[in-house]
């Protein structure tokens, strides 16, 4: 599991699970129950990436279930009149210098119409904070897709989601995996 002791940036996870055996999962309560007895401060979250944990008992609730998502060979179309640019700068606290973060908006002229982050590790790219309006969400997940081909070439793109916007991943050819789920807790 990776585990962040600290507070971190907003809509990110404190914990994230990455197996889902029966030791990892004893070792996993065992680190979120020294979290519950710290001093995190305010909401902070555990991504249970295999939809394995009961966290109910330690006073989280769910915040919201989700899919798996992978798109290992970005497809062409639909066209968009959208127009793509990597961002530089920005809101404090995203790593722009970071040459593993590119942040992509979508313009129609003057207007910021969709969006994406990507993250390369651990020999995949991760794809979040996906903004688009419904119209245009197909296209979106589609350029998105070929941007991370662009931007980390020969690596296969994932993330998770969920409603609508797992419809729109799963119509652009995204493939559709496994639930997790996110868990939060408030601070008592």
């Amino acid at each position: 599991m990776w585990v962040n002791a600290e507070a971190v940036p907003r809509f990110y996870p404190n914990v994230v699970t990455l197996q889902s055996n029966k030791s990892a999962a004893a070792e996993q309560r065992e680190a979120i129950d020294i979290l519950v007895k710290s001093n995190l401060p305010g909401r902070w979250s555990v991504k249970d990436s295999f939809r394995t944990l009961d966290l109910s008992r330690q006073g989280f609730e769910p915040l919201f279930e989700a899919r798996w998502i992978r798109n290992a060979m970005p497809a062409a179309g639909p066209s968009s009149d959208i127009v793509w640019q990597r961002e530089t700068n920005g809101a404090a606290g995203l790593p722009f210098g970071d040459p593993d973060f590119a942040l992509f908006t979508g313009r129609r002229g003057f207007r910021v119409v969709a969006g994406g982050m990507l993250y390369r590790a651990e020999g995949v790219v991760g794809l979040s904070n996906v903004v688009a309006d419904a119209p245009d969400a197909r296209a979106v997940w589609r350029s998105l897709a070929l941007l991370a081909a662009q931007t980390f070439p020969r690596l296969p793109l994932v993330g998770y989601e969920s409603g609508d916007e797992l419809k729109a991943a799963s119509d652009a050819g995204f493939e559709v995996g496994d639930k997790l789920r996110i868990w939060v807790r408030s601070k008592d």
